[in-house]
């Protein structure tokens, strides 16, 4: 079977955690920052990190208008943290100026757990994942609602959502990669054709 070339965006962010466990999946990584590179892979992971400076960035670097239509257009796109604020379709508290790629029917909240002191880790379970997957939360986003044709795939025990699904787009608040979990990027590779 052909090796999957999957892209990372890579402006800001924990972008080496994410091609670390793609590259143990036997992918071939892309850490994309170009229109071009963009559009040499099969998929995406949106990292985490600060959803406002890769949202500024992808606007400087000419990414923006490409994000937008590569998602639109179905490219598997898997989003973390920042990755998933910058999927949502509303972010409730953005910053200013602060608009995202689309791709989730979503309304989400950013830093919905408080600062970096309110992190917390715990067994989550995800659909479409055999077993407890352990999730960091990191200044965290929560998703408040989901319009129709959106799965929720993951939700903390007390029924706040903190993972989606739609077409080929996922969003999670979890932060799989720095627990070493590729399960979670398994799911986007089932997505790749």
């Amino acid at each position: 079977m052909a090796q999957k070339r999957i892209g990372v965006l890579a402006l800001q962010g924990d972008v080496r955690e994410h091609v670390d466990v793609l590259r143990k999946l036997d992918c071939e990584v892309v850490e994309v920052k170009t229109p071009a590179q963009l559009a040499s892979v099969q998929a995406l992971v949106i990292p985490g990190g600060e959803s406002t400076t890769i949202f500024k960035l992808a606007e400087i670097f000419d990414m923006l208008e490409p994000l937008r239509a590569a998602i639109s257009a179905g490219l598997p796109v898997l989003g973390t943290c920042a990755g998933l604020i910058l999927l949502s379709k509303t972010i409730l508290d953005p910053a200013s100026g602060q608009e995202s790629f689309g791709g989730l029917d979503v309304v989400v909240r950013r830093n919905a757990f408080g600062n970096q002191n309110d992190s917390f880790e715990t067994e989550l379970v995800v659909t479409g994942i055999g077993g407890l997957v352990h999730a960091a939360f990191i200044r965290a986003p929560i998703i408040d609602s989901v319009g129709e044709g959106v799965e929720i795939i993951s939700t903390l025990p007390d029924r706040r959502i903190v993972g989606v699904r739609q077409g080929k787009a996922i969003g999670i608040s979890f932060h799989p990669e720095v627990v070493g979990d590729s399960r979670v990027h398994e799911l986007l590779l089932e997505l790749v054709n």
